[in-house]
Order: C-alpha cells, then structure tokens, then sequence
C-alpha cells in the first residue's frame, strides 16, 4: 500500500500544496504549528473519513474557506485508485473515488488503510481501560466484520440497560426486563471476550517482539483482562455464556443500587508490563512511548498478515522523548512499507538515511 501525492486545496492552514512522497520513509520537519499535523491528518482522513482531532469536518476547512478538498493518488491491492474528500460548510463531505461520488463512506472506508500514532495515543498506555478497549476494537471492526456487528448489537444492549437501571427507582417495574437484557449481552459478550483474546494473544507476541529490538535490555508483556468468572476467554462460547450470567446474577443487587452495569467486557482491559511491572504506573515518557509505539507497529503486521500489504504508518511526533537508539529504529529500521513522520527537533534529518524530507512552513513546502 503506497500514497504516491497528496493535494490539499483550502485544508486546515494549507492554502494549496501538493506532496509526492517516497514509498519508503517520509520525513515531514518543522516547528510547532506549521501544519505537520495537518498533513497526517488529511492522509488519515482517506482511510478513516474522518478527521482524527475533530468530529466536525468543517473544522478541517482553512479560515475564510467555504470548501476545501483532500486528493490522494495510491495504490492498494495492486489497483491504483484516486480518492477525493470534498468538504463543506454548508453540507456532508461529498467523496469521489476514481471521479465517481460514492453514495455511503463504507463503499471506501478503509481501502487505504493507515496505523496512526498521535502524542494523544500515550493515554492508551497512562489512561484507564477504555482507551485500551477502543485500541482493541477500533483494529478489530477493521480485520472481522463480525466482530463490529457484534460490538454494536452489545453496545446497543448495554444503553438500554443502563437506562432501565437508571429509571427504575421511579419505574420498578422495569426491572422485569433485567434478566433479558443480561441474557442477551452474555451472549453477544462471550463472543467479544473470544475475538479480543485471540487478537490480544497475536498483538502482544508482536509487540513484545518490536520492543526488544528497540530496547533489548527491557521486556514488554501483557495479558486481557476480562470478567474474573471468565477461566478460559479461548474456551468455546457457550462455555463462556455461563460463566458471564454467573457473574452478572451475582451482582444483581449491586448492579440495581449502583444502577449501573457492573458486569461484562465493557470493563475489559489490556494489562500491559515492562519487566514484569505496570507500565501505566512505573514506566518512564521515553518506555510508555517506545510501548505505545511497539502496539502500533504490531498492529501494523497484523494487518500485513491478513492483507498481504502494510498499511501505510503515520507517526506523528513520535521522535521527542526517544534517545538515540531508539530514533535510529524509527527512522532507518521500520522495514518494508511506507511510513510518514513529523518532527521538529533539529538535525533529526540527517540521522535519515533513505527517503524524502519535507520542511514545512505556514502550510507550503519550503
């Protein structure tokens, strides 16, 4: 998978600027505010659709802009494709691929696939568990269809419930509808809890494996946390229905005073170690990042794994805070694939040893 130019036209603070990148490492340098950010975000906009530091797409347009475009020119399964974001102030963004507007986002929603590595990803190390559970999630629903149609059915349930234990001190009687609702959410949880456990158990081989070769001298582990009644979250799924309704019966009570739910993968987590301790509370700037940064590259061979092709790994301000070592991995050792990287350290440039560089300043190539 390879982005060969980019066209920005009135997006964020580029004006109009076009970059063709290299299929290898591409360094994008500058000081704070120059737009490095705004070049990722836009290349991630034509995987995701949507904008990662916003959910208002007319934030993305330029001060005084009414419309603004995004235009990349790749190649993915061997297919070259061109695809055009067109947004708005007054209307929906309108998408074109190869010429010809697409009716639904989904018709091209991931056939550019990229991996994305933000300074606001750290809190998937340092935050609770919710982060870690849409790391896991937002991966899965890319790699099994399934797994989304599943998520969205227990998050649905999980609504309804919370809203039944919520009013049900001014309503009692809907009450009656616990035992159905927790039944149906055992159900569709056991087979979250199976699909997170497998793709848990092939990301941490992955990213134990990346960490070594940034930091031999340490060791990144991990395991998935699910309902303590859960022995076995591989066992088979009518094995782990029980066990999830046994625990749920049993904080019945506790559930209706707390009214809430207390029970089920919607309190999952991914517990992550360094030598054996918890990285969220004793790893250093420099490990959480190195850590964070190893899941990412790990996801990145998983998808590599069902593809056949590496999505394109966008790293934004990954560089601060890494030492020598470790910059020289990120820049020089990530192999195969493209890869995108901002920075505003001085001299990094010259540590690249292949690719392109880019200096931007106030959103034009200089």
């Amino acid at each position: 998978m390879n982005i060969h130019s980019l066209t920005l036209e009135q997006f964020r603070n580029y004006e109009h600027e076009r970059f063709v990148f290299d299929p290898g490492v591409n360094l994008i340098c500058g000081e704070n505010g120059q737009g490095k950010t705004n070049l990722l975000e836009a290349v991630a906009a034509c995987s995701t659709m949507r904008l990662f530091r916003t959910a208002q797409k007319k934030e993305g347009l330029r001060f005084g802009a009414d419309h603004a475009f995004i235009q990349a020119e790749f190649t993915a399964q061997g297919r070259d494709f061109a695809l055009e974001l067109r947004l708005s102030r007054a209307k929906a963004m309108e998408i074109y691929k190869n010429g010809v507007r697409q009716k639904r986002q989904a018709d091209v929603q991931g056939l550019l696939k990229t991996v994305l590595f933000c300074p606001e990803d750290l809190m998937l190390v340092r935050a609770g568990a919710a982060a870690r559970r849409r790391f896991l999630d937002t991966a899965l629903c890319q790699l099994r269809p399934n797994y989304a149609r599943y998520l969205e059915e227990y998050h649905r349930l999980h609504e309804h419930k919370t809203r039944i234990l919520r009013d049900s001190e001014e309503k009692p009687s809907l009450l009656a509808m616990w035992d159905d609702f927790s039944l149906r959410m055992a159900r569709i949880g056991a087979q979250i809890i199976r699909y997170r456990a497998y793709y848990c158990k092939k990301l941490l081989a992955h990213a134990a494996a990346v960490y070594a070769d940034i930091a031999p001298q340490e060791a990144l582990s991990g395991e998935y946390r699910t309902v303590s009644t859960v022995t076995d979250p591989f066992a088979d799924a009518k094995q782990i229905e029980k066990q999830l309704i046994e625990h749920v019966y049993s904080h019945k009570k506790a559930e209706i005073a707390a009214k809430s739910c207390l029970s089920g993968p919607h309190k999952d987590d991914l517990e992550l170690l360094l030598d054996g301790r918890s990285a969220a509370s004793f790893g250093s700037q420099g490990q959480v990042r190195t850590c964070t940064l190893s899941l990412k590259l790990a996801e990145r061979e998983l998808f590599f794994s069902e593809d056949g092709e590496y999505p394109v790994l966008l790293l934004d301000d990954v560089l601060s805070e890494l030492d020598r070592r470790r910059q020289d991995f990120v820049l020089n050792r990530i192999s195969a694939g493209q890869v995108m990287i901002t920075c505003c350290e001085d001299g990094i440039s010259e540590k690249l040893r292949a690719g392109a560089v880019f200096a931007i300043k106030n959103g034009k190539i200089i």
